[in-house]
């Protein structure tokens, strides 16, 4: 695939919890004339967002909700709306409703892959604030297509989470605190526009280029496509108990055949949350049946059953030592960090 040329450098940006300010702060400090186009994605979920026009008032560069089909322009600012994977086509944006990656939606990862597969060497990913690690395999795409990659100083972030796991996994150009990293990202990004972009055909590197295939068509391949770039893992996947498939090693991931996919980190608080609501059914189910033997126990005393009310009321009591047992289960399940 030929790069565009109208648009010669792509700035992808990630972040998550903290990354309202975050971004504020990094977009305030790029010049007006950048020569790039900038895309965002944050985890903002389904719910309505004002991201774009809260963002707008830091910079005078245009800021907008992407749409797809939308052509790419230098020196604007797309935002990925809710509910929706940005994914950036050869000077053309798309929008999908494609499975979850790492528990959200919109994702980092698949904008990630998605600039480096379709713009190379002329990508730079950048990683704010944020809890757990989404964004740090699509920073490995990046930097396997010839990118740059920028991390805020982890020291400055609200949650340090995504910046440090990117420092780990990912060999990082530039960390710096916040108040200095959209500085220098400008800078780069000028640096570079005056060096002329290699004519060249980018090549299938694996297996984030399978990985975007599924998340751009998921008729693409599926569990045959994963196959081929990964193995079954023997875990299922927290949101449809589908087979995961583990594709990596550094940080471990996991993919199952109807499209979610996680870091190993991701899939670990996932499964703590299928383990909470699983105990918190017990619960409510273990309640329900003291209420039914209320009413058993009731009967009993109305027809002068005495050892059968002593009965019900062993057993009701056995389920509120139950009940009790899993509430304390519930309260140590603890949440998982990616740092």
């Amino acid at each position: 695939m030929q790069q565009d040329s109208s648009v010669d450098q792509i700035i992808v940006i990630g972040a998550s919890s903290g990354g309202l300010e975050a971004l504020r702060t990094l977009l305030e400090q790029l010049p007006a004339d950048l020569d790039a186009s900038v895309f965002i994605t944050m985890h903002i979920g389904d719910q309505p967002s004002l991201l774009p026009r809260l963002l707008a008032t830091a910079t005078s560069l245009d800021v907008d909700f992407a749409l797809s089909g939308e052509k790419i322009k230098s020196g604007r600012i797309y935002v990925a709306p809710p509910d929706r994977h940005l994914l950036i086509k050869r000077g053309t944006i798309r929008l999908v409703r494609s499975a979850k990656e790492n528990h959200s939606r919109p994702a980092i990862d698949p904008m990630f892959r998605s600039a480096a597969i379709s713009y190379g060497d002329r990508t730079t990913g950048v990683i704010l604030t944020g809890e757990l690690d989404d964004g740090v395999v699509g920073l490995q795409a990046i930097k396997a297509y010839g990118g740059m990659a920028f991390a805020q100083d982890p020291k400055t972030a609200e949650a340090p989470s995504m910046p440090a796991s990117a420092l780990r996994h990912v060999a990082v150009d530039v960390c710096l605190p916040l108040g200095e990293l959209g500085n220098a990202l400008g800078r780069t990004i000028q640096q570079r526009a005056t060096e002329a972009p290699p004519a060249r055909t980018l090549n299938r590197i694996e297996p984030y280029a399978t990985e975007h295939d599924l998340t751009e068509d998921l008729s693409s391949g599926g569990a045959y496509a994963l196959d081929a770039i990964g193995k079954v893992s023997g875990l299922s996947c927290p949101e449809c108990g589908g087979s995961l498939w583990e594709l990596g090693a550094s940080p471990p991931r996991f993919r199952c055949h109807t499209g979610h996919g996680y870091t190993s980190t991701a899939l670990l608080q996932a499964q703590s949350e299928t383990i909470e609501e699983a105990l918190w059914v017990a619960i409510r189910a273990m309640h329900e049946k003291q209420l039914l033997l209320g009413r058993q126990i009731q009967n009993g005393r109305d027809s002068g059953r005495t050892s059968a009310v002593q009965e019900y009321e062993l057993v009701r009591e056995g389920l509120e030592s139950h009940k009790e047992t899993l509430r304390v289960l519930v309260t140590k399940l603890r949440p998982v960090s990616g740092s």
